[in-house]
């Protein structure tokens, strides 16, 4: 299995760009590593020769400010637009970024391309459960509009990637709505959910976003603009329930006590929802695999990205998703 990784994209690139490679090439030996980006700037970070890692120049980045479209039509030798043209050309099987989230899903659709019959690619990134289970959600920010029958294309990919990729034998597949009536909701989630109703999935109806944390469904569907608002909503309030505990535990001399003997406990919570454990998101209903991971990614994330590529390539995703979309059609 042979996975590109664009070295130059995050924020702490390629420092852990470089240390998440070498720490998945160590462990997973059936896994060919390409490090696409700067070779002068990747090679001094290499303390070691592995035989499963290698380096493919590349002379440009795309920036987090770089405007999408421009950058990738007229960067034709940045690292994510190299990584999209070795997916293309069969030279790797997948492709993993930290970079511009909309350069990416532009080189998945300008350069890697659509499978056919799927009308618009989607993000799907995993949101941590308290069963630390998760949840798969699409689309959350690859496309702020979308239409019953795109919804429909969703609910398909998502259910058969969490069958593939984690091993859900039945993924319940739920759609994100204002209440649990059938009938609830705006113009699009009405006409959605029969449409759901009919799919080749198990549709267990509609779910309520205060819902998500407790496991309702294995896979969420919505549109983009909704989906990234949730997932904003939910990653704020993360952010402040921990940032107040922290205010509170470090208030006095006793509750330095209590928050010792918590300690192991709050950590263990923590981890659930630590982005870092699930590597990446992909973008579904891309002809090859490509992945998506957190800007702020550390090395840890990387190397699991790399393990959540090859679970997918192992499983055969894409064409999973390509016979059922044909199928259907």
């Amino acid at each position: 299995m042979r996975i590109a990784i664009d070295a130059m994209g995050g924020d702490h690139a390629p420092g852990a760009v470089v240390e998440g490679a070498v720490a998945a090439a160590k462990e997973y030996k059936d896994v060919e590593l390409t490090l696409v980006g700067d070779k002068a700037r990747i090679e001094p970070l290499l303390t070691e020769q592995l035989p499963n890692l290698h380096i493919a120049h590349a002379s440009e980045v795309i920036e987090a400010d770089d405007e999408p479209v421009k950058a990738v039509r007229r960067k034709k030798d940045a690292s994510m637009v190299v990584a999209g043209r070795l997916v293309k050309e069969g030279a790797v099987d997948a492709m993993i970024s930290a970079g511009n989230t909309g350069a990416l899903m532009t080189t998945g659709l300008l350069i890697v391309g659509r499978i056919p019959g799927i009308d618009r690619p989607a993000l799907a990134p995993m949101i941590p459960t308290l069963d630390g289970v998760g949840v798969l959600a699409l689309d959350l920010g690859a496309n702020m509009d979308a239409t019953p029958e795109h919804l429909l294309q969703y609910a398909i990919m998502g259910s058969i990637y969490r069958s593939k990729v984690h091993g859900i034998e039945r993924p319940r597949v739920g759609l994100l709505n204002i209440g649990t009536e059938a009938m609830k909701g705006n113009e699009l989630t009405k006409a959605a959910y029969p449409l759901l109703e009919e799919a080749p999935i198990h549709f267990v109806g509609n779910i309520e976003s205060r819902d998500i944390l407790q496991a309702e469904c294995d896979v969420i569907v919505c549109d983009g603009f909704a989906g990234n608002i949730m997932l904003k909503t939910l990653e704020g309030t993360a952010s402040v329930i921990f940032s107040a505990l922290k205010t509170e535990f470090t208030r006095s001399t006793l509750t330095k006590l209590s928050a010792a003997i918590l300690k192991p406990g709050l950590a263990a919570f923590k981890n659930k929802f630590d982005y870092t454990e699930h590597g990446a998101a992909p973008l579904l209903g891309l002809g090859g695999l490509v992945l998506k991971s957190h800007g702020s990614s550390d090395a840890n994330a990387f190397k699991n990205a790399v393990r959540q590529a090859r679970t997918a390539l192992q499983n055969n995703l894409v064409g999973a998703i390509a016979v059922e979309i044909k199928n259907g059609k």
